[in-house]
């Protein structure tokens, strides 16, 4: 089966205000994933991985790792997160930000050890990267999912917040994958927090709750 690779970016500019806007998300913020779904009396867990939180305080590197893990149904390679400040004009107090998680080796297996009509593709991800980046004059997040297979009718060109369908062999949806889901704040303060990729499993798998590969979030520098 053919792999792809797909890449991307967002891009939130600031907006002025009237007065003192608080952020709605936090000055930056980065993990490889999470996931939290059951089967029958079975739950599975994986909490945030390689999570990361900078530091607008002081210049440096945070960083995240956390190694492989693997659930029934559910294995992930080991996983690293990076949150920087760095000092861009001491002069004037000017910073910049950037958080980066990084993951490899997802391998979705559950859906195919289903039965019958309803057997599920096998979902496979060899490389992911989610990026936030963010300056006095506002944020952007960036994203690239590498060695896809198992994702079939999956477009190159993967627009913010597209959702995929992860179909049976019957052509039942055992699955939902979103994509790239961004989210700006209301009013905008050019704050910005991006999921790359969501799977929700549908009734019809047999299994209830989602899987998460990267997240990201961070806020304009003073």
């Amino acid at each position: 089966m053919s792999k792809i690779s797909i890449a991307g970016a967002v891009l939130a500019l600031t907006f002025a205000t009237a007065g003192t806007a608080l952020a709605a998300n936090p000055p930056g913020t980065a993990s490889s994933g999470s996931a939290d779904f059951a089967k029958a009396n079975q739950t599975f867990k994986v909490a945030p991985l390689a999570v990361c939180d900078v530091n607008p305080d002081a210049a440096g590197t945070v960083t995240g790792a956390s190694p492989a893990v693997s659930r029934t149904g559910l294995k992930i390679g080991e996983t690293s997160s990076a949150c920087t400040t760095e000092v861009v004009n001491p002069d004037e107090f000017l910073t910049k930000t950037k958080s980066v998680a990084k993951g490899a080796g997802f391998d979705l297996s559950a859906l195919a050890g289903l039965s019958g009509g309803n057997k599920g593709p096998r979902l496979k991800i060899a490389e992911w990267t989610i990026t936030c980046d963010a300056t006095e004059k506002g944020t952007s997040a960036g994203w690239e999912l590498k060695g896809m297979s198992g994702w079939t009718g999956l477009p190159q060109n993967i627009t913010p917040g597209y959702v995929h369908d992860v179909k049976a062999t019957n052509g039942t949806v055992l699955a939902k994958a979103k994509f790239t889901d961004t989210v700006f704040p209301v009013p905008n303060d050019g704050s910005i927090s991006m999921t790359l990729l969501k799977i929700t499993f549908e009734p019809s798998s047999g299994y209830t709750g989602s899987i998460t590969v990267g997240t990201v979030a961070c806020s304009p520098t003073p």
